[in-house]
């Protein structure tokens, strides 16, 4: 059977795919929905105690 040709590749596209590691997408994608919902809120956890650290040492003279 013959294949329809691929579409053009669309330079913005591919330059921005050049700077993804498919790898830590693809190994996101293996965990379930809820392991991925655990993850972001940790993150969050973590992106708050940074926030709240940084407002502490502005604080400091």
């Amino acid at each position: 059977m013959d294949r329809p040709p691929a579409p053009p590749l669309d330079p913005v596209i591919e330059a921005y795919k050049a700077g993804v590691d498919r790898t830590l997408l693809r190994e996101n994608l293996k965990l379930s929905v809820e392991d991925r919902l655990r993850q972001l809120m940790e993150l969050q956890r973590f992106a708050d105690e940074l926030r709240r650290a940084g407002r502490v040492a502005r604080r400091r003279p």
